[in-house]
């Protein structure tokens, strides 16, 4: 399908587009991390688990791709261990410090609740060609670190001029 003309869009009309997918996202990881016994927050931040891989984040890594305080971070760490998705091991180089790991088998249970939808996102992908994945990619992060940009400016209570 390489290649199919799209119509052309405005804006306003990717605007509201990217709006409808941010909905139906937050919906869905709510339902999601629902079945997993967990809430949405702790499940962002055990998806940072799983990403950062063999390279084990310390809370202070996690409260910050989680924008949150290290102290909130220790209550997301304390229900992500009761509920057996990760284990805190001491860090190497600095005793003060512990590192955060996936534990296997939640690993597993997670990779099953997301596969279906992540398979019908990849051959969503595949309708594009490489040229426009690259494009779909740049605008994913280039907004991505404006969100991050704006949740930093909210942090600080410095409301945008823009609003």
């Amino acid at each position: 399908m390489h290649g199919t003309p799209r119509p052309p869009a405005t804006p306003a009309q990717a605007l509201s587009a990217m709006d409808h997918l941010i909905a139906a996202h937050v919906i869905g990881q709510q339902e999601l991390a629902r079945r997993l016994g967990l809430n949405v927050t702790d499940l962002t931040c055990f998806a940072f688990v799983l990403e950062a891989g063999d390279d084990l984040l310390t809370a202070g890594d996690l409260a910050a791709r989680a924008h949150v305080t290290t102290g909130a971070v220790t209550g997301i760490l304390n229900r992500l261990e009761r509920a057996e998705y990760v284990t805190r091991r001491p860090d190497p180089t600095d005793r003060r410090r512990v590192r955060v790991a996936a534990v296997p088998a939640a690993v597993t249970r997670v990779e099953a609740v997301y596969a279906g939808h992540y398979k019908r996102l990849t051959a969503l992908f595949s309708d594009y060609s490489p040229e426009e994945l690259a494009i779909i990619t740049d605008w994913f992060t280039r907004a991505t670190d404006l969100a991050h940009e704006y949740l930093e400016k909210l942090n600080r209570n410095d409301p945008d001029e823009e609003c």
